[in-house]
């Protein structure tokens, strides 16, 4: 069964969130370099059967373009050449990474692992993910 992958794009790091087969639950994959964003797409998809690409679209509260949208949308436009079979969709990423470092403390995470950048990317990348699929089933 395919699976929804979601993307938290950042000009230095990538937070990789991906659901389980059946599309129930929202998973943090990894965090990697976003110079290897492609090479390690091409790699995963060569391995597992994705259905969605979610990617974080970074807006101002007042829906203007943040400094990343340009890079964001780039990398939407790359990945729609790469991966023509794969449709990609922008979703909502304000308040994402606010919200993240709040889960993060209330999960109880030490304070050395809260600070790690990845560590906040992927759980961005598994927070919007997990919003689609409840949204979806609504």
């Amino acid at each position: 069964m395919p699976r929804i992958l979601a993307i938290d794009y950042g000009l230095k790091r990538t937070g990789i969130a991906v659901t389980d087969p059946l599309k129930i639950i929202a998973t943090a994959l990894t965090s990697i370099d976003s110079a290897r964003i492609f090479t390690f797409l091409t790699d995963y998809l060569g391995r597992e059967t994705v259905e969605l690409i979610l990617i974080g679209d970074p807006k101002n509260l007042d829906d203007s373009p943040t400094d990343a949208t340009p890079h964001v949308h780039r990398v939407i436009g790359i990945l729609n050449r790469k991966f023509p079979e794969i449709p990609v969709l922008p979703v909502d990423e304000r308040h994402t990474s606010v919200m993240a470092s709040r889960a993060m403390l209330e999960m109880g995470l030490k304070k050395s692992k809260r600070r790690e950048k990845g560590t906040i990317d992927q759980v961005v990348a598994t927070m919007m993910l997990q919003e689609y699929l409840l949204n979806r089933r609504s």
